[in-house]
């Protein structure tokens, strides 16, 4: 079993900087590739970024140039650098690991932009 563990999330106020840390642990394992993904209260959950074991990364149009992803293959763990935070960046954020060929998914960190 691989475990998935968000940390991070806060209130902000707009023009904001946060950092996202995912943090995968269990034994026998290998990552291929990690992503962010966040859902809005009321819509459905959508792709932020992502990037492989080999540091390819991608981001989606509306964050690209203000989030970006990162990884420290050592410590099995991923980060979202967000800056320049705009109130619709509000939801709940995800971290997706995929392992042994499937997808594993951390509980969610909360993160709010608000004045």
């Amino acid at each position: 079993q691989v475990q998935v563990v968000e940390s991070g999330g806060d209130l902000v106020q707009p023009g904001g900087s946060l950092r996202l840390s995912c943090a995968a642990s269990g034994s026998g394992f290998t990552i291929t590739a990690m992503g962010w993904y966040r859902q809005a209260p009321g819509k459905q959950r959508e792709f932020v970024a992502d990037i492989s074991s080999g540091g390819d990364t991608y981001h989606a149009d509306s964050v690209k140039g203000r989030f970006t992803i990162y990884r420290d293959n050592a410590k099995n763990t991923m980060y979202l650098q967000m800056t320049s935070r705009k109130p619709e960046d509000t939801a709940v954020y995800y971290c997706k690991v995929v392992a042994r060929g499937r997808p594993y998914w951390g509980q969610g960190t909360q993160v709010t932009v608000s004045s």
